[in-house]
């Protein structure tokens, strides 16, 4: 593929015709290796695709930079939006993925390019799931969106989150919901990660979607 990212990619072990895609970005600091432990039992029936950070942040990697927490740095936070959308469209047809099949899921950083990607990709995606984002204030006021009714969203959030509040979260629901998609909204005994009920709650909500 034509594409600046590394990513990690594993194939269903069990091929059939017409399976479902998870496309996985992380959050700050970390890399294309996080993410996958979470979904470890879609490992025979999906396409995997976690995708790594293309700016070096210690110990790790991230996707965008920010001016402060809940502010990205708008000029690379548009570029690397736009390299993701491209990198979904390539991957589908490179791997002849099912286009009525394309899921995402992030954590943090990759919650937030999550949403952002629901909104202006609209029916490219079938279903998305943000652990402990937001939606950028000039994402809501000042990208050209699309329709999102279709989508069914799963959003989740730690109590005691002290990086990003969980006021953000749910303030992520309501507006997807005033725009008409479907939202799972959880919310957790824990701070900034992803504890196992959350994660037995995202893997049960991909399960039906």
């Amino acid at each position: 593929m034509n594409s600046p990212f590394t990513y990690k990619y594993t194939a269903p072990q069990v091929a059939e015709k017409n399976q479902p895609t998870l496309f996985l970005l992380h959050g700050m600091g970390s890399n294309e290796e996080d993410l996958p432990q979470l979904v470890k039992g879609f490992e025979k029936t999906h396409h995997i695709f976690s995708l790594r950070g293309p700016i070096v942040f210690n110990p790790g990697y991230a996707f965008f930079t920010i001016e402060e927490e809940g502010k990205p740095n708008r000029e690379v936070f548009d570029k690397v939006l736009v390299y993701i959308q491209s990198f979904i469209r390539e991957a589908i047809v490179e791997f002849e993925l099912d286009f009525n099949q394309i899921s995402l899921l992030g954590f943090s950083q990759g919650a937030v390019l999550a949403q952002a990607l629901a909104l202006t990709m609209g029916n490219e995606l079938n279903s998305v799931v943000a652990l402990s984002g937001y939606i950028p204030d000039f994402v809501k006021n000042e990208y050209s969106k699309r329709s999102v009714d279709h989508l069914d969203i799963f959003i989740s959030h730690g109590d005691y989150d002290y990086i990003i509040p969980s006021q953000w979260g749910a303030e992520s629901k309501d507006y997807f919901e005033r725009l008409g998609a479907t939202v799972t909204f959880k919310t957790y005994n824990d701070g900034h990660g992803v504890p196992p009920q959350n994660q037995q709650d995202l893997v049960e909500f991909l399960k039906n979607n």
